[in-house]
């Protein structure tokens, strides 16, 4: 994560800065060494399908929890799998956001197969799927085909560039409406996208996801779900590069001088609990609009298909240099969540569908990449 001036002023409050020097100082400018090389390797591998998915795994997903595994041992063939280990029992009970993390996945992977002369025909669920819950059976069997004449897609560009930016955005600096305009026209899935950018809605919105995300923390069993993923430190991300990355320089700092843990973090008497609940309200708050799709009905293709233009609503954001970062807290299925998933139902979706995402936009700072496990961990049967 960066060192924003919210974090600095977080670190400063904490009673955590020391004189970094000799030893302890090294260390705690220390960032991980390996949990960042997907990104670069992307792309440098000789198999097509390997290439393909070296792109996909840079796609976004919840809790970047990365759930996916490919067969590849079929020629010319991909098997996607879901990694069951990686679900979200407590905050996506019936498992519709991971599915939608898959959708990005696979469109991710279509672009990249496109950019290098191959046709990806996807069969979905070819064995047939559960509407609440995932199992063994596969997301999708994906054939590779040479088509010199496949479209390239000119979103592909910038997959390298996509974040989801958890930091304040910049409140005087206001969007302009037709950045929804370019960005509802990425939506080619058959999701309806909606936004806005008008100041006395996105106040509402704001009040909305801000109530949602405090039922979400005081909830223990949602809350402890996202605890357990923190990833405290650059030994710790290197290990483990998935869920919640607290790497850089101020979480080194907290985390070698025991002013920072996942205890801590659990416990709402203390005060890491208390300014990460201002820095999680300070980024809601700072929204400057805020842009959802919407779906007829909520079948586990139609998540899939979800995904796909949820991940080219971000590439798009993206293109115009905008903050992008989901709030879909008042989406979640779990009972203490039904006043604002009623809410936004009732808002969006009024006569019926699902509301399958929600994110706020802004103007916010250059943020890093997120870790990821190497490709070769994903694969089957290696």
């Amino acid at each position: 994560m960066n060192l924003t001036r919210r974090k600095m002023i977080f670190l400063v409050g904490g009673g955590a800065v020391l004189a970094a020097g000799g030893a302890f100082g090294y260390a705690a400018t220390r960032m991980p060494q390996t949990a960042y090389l997907p990104w670069e390797r992307a792309g440098s591998y000789e198999d097509p399908r390997m290439r393909a998915l070296s792109w996909a795994l840079l796609a976004p997903n919840p809790h970047n929890r990365q759930p996916w595994l490919a067969d590849v041992s079929e020629d010319g063939v991909i098997t996607l799998h879901v990694d069951t280990d990686r679900l979200l029992p407590h905050t996506d009970p019936f498992n519709r956001q991971i599915v939608i993390g898959l959708g990005c996945f696979l469109e991710v992977l279509r672009m990249a197969a496109a950019e290098d002369g191959y046709r990806a025909a996807m069969t979905l669920f070819p064995q047939g799927s559960n509407a609440t819950a995932l199992d063994q059976r596969p997301i999708a069997r994906i054939t590779f085909t040479a088509d010199p004449a496949v479209a390239r897609d000119p979103l592909f560009a910038l997959v390298p560039a996509r974040r989801s930016n958890k930091e304040p955005f910049d409140t005087s600096r206001p969007l302009a409406p037709d950045m929804l305009m370019q960005m509802a026209l990425a939506a080619s899935n058959g999701t309806r996208f909606g936004g806005t950018v008008d100041p006395a809605e996105t106040v509402k919105w704001r009040a909305l996801t801000r109530e949602a995300l405090r039922i979400e923390v005081e909830t223990p069993h949602t809350f402890q779900e996202s605890v357990d993923l923190f990833r405290i430190g650059r030994r710790e991300v290197d290990a483990n590069p998935d869920g919640i990355d607290f790497s850089g320089p101020m979480f080194e700092t907290m985390h070698l001088t025991g002013t920072f843990s996942r205890e801590m973090a659990a416990d709402p008497t203390s005060f890491a609990f208390r300014a990460g609940m201002d820095a999680v309200y300070a980024n809601a708050d700072t929204a400057m609009g805020h842009i959802w799709l919407v779906t007829a009905d909520n079948s586990r293709e139609t998540q899939i298909a979800t995904g796909a233009d949820w991940v080219r609503v971000n590439l798009a954001a993206t293109a115009l240099g905008l903050g992008f970062q989901p709030l879909s807290q008042a989406l979640q299925e779990f009972p203490e969540m039904a006043g604002p998933y009623s809410q936004v139902h009732e808002r969006l979706a009024p006569d019926g569908g699902t509301v399958q995402m929600l994110s706020r936009i802004g103007y916010g700072p250059v943020v890093g990449n997120s870790p990821r496990w190497p490709l070769e961990s994903r694969i089957m049967n290696v």
